[in-house]
């Protein structure tokens, strides 16, 4: 299947998402033009990655299309959330998520909060100001991470927040194949290796438990 590269192909998969109506892509548009413009105070995305096609591409479906990886609803942690990708447009498309947007940047900070203040996500969103290594330990449903640390950083870093049957859901752009090839061979054998939706050479991770008792997504998907 060839990657989508277009407004219209990324606003066509959304749509078919569960429960989304006109009411919610008013609210990504809303997101999108608060993006934009927080954009000229602050280094969020590319500056290129602005353009209608590629934004909609790289940012919104490509943090939507983490939903067809997830389970049907419960907590949602979304680590270095920066803009808000993955975990804003989770929010925005799957309210049945509590969402929580773990981000250490002060301006950031600042971002995301002005975001759900103003697209009304204040019932299932939480924003933190934290280090992830410092959140009190608790087991999420679904951990996520975008362009946020090495993989095999990040594990150690946030095997506090997993429980036995925490889905781990992590866009690992191209070089998703060679991250996992850094980890320990058990923990290989506990992820799954997706073909992105907008990019054919890019790879969303997905794997499941704590690392230490964990159960393997590979054999599930034979």
């Amino acid at each position: 299947m060839s990657a989508m590269n277009s407004e219209s192909a990324a606003r066509a998969w959304i749509a078919g998402l569960p429960d989304v109506s006109r009411e919610t892509f008013a609210s990504l548009d809303t997101y999108i033009g608060l993006l934009r413009a927080e954009s000229a105070r602050q280094n969020l995305v590319a500056a290129s990655t602005l353009a209608d096609d590629i934004l909609w591409c790289r940012h919104i479906l490509d943090s939507a299309q983490c939903l067809a990886h997830a389970p049907s609803a419960g907590r949602w942690v979304d680590l270095g959330s920066g803009p808000g990708l993955p975990g804003l447009i989770v929010a925005i498309l799957a309210p049945r998520f509590h969402v929580t947007l773990v981000e250490s940047r002060r301006l950031r900070v600042e971002f995301l909060q002005h975001c759900v203040t103003e697209i009304g996500l204040n019932q299932n969103v939480s924003v933190i100001q934290a280090r992830v290594e410092t959140l009190p330990a608790r087991a999420y449903d679904v951990i996520s991470a975008r362009a946020f640390a090495p993989l095999a950083r990040l594990i150690p870093l946030a095997r506090h927040l997993a429980g036995p049957n925490s889905r781990w859901i992590l866009p690992m752009g191209q070089g998703a194949k060679t991250a996992l090839s850094t980890l320990p061979a058990p923990w290989q054998r506990c992820f799954a290796l997706h073909t992105s939706l907008t990019d054919a050479a890019s790879g969303i991770l997905v794997g499941e438990g704590t690392f230490n008792e964990v159960k393997s997504l590979n054999k599930r998907n034979k």
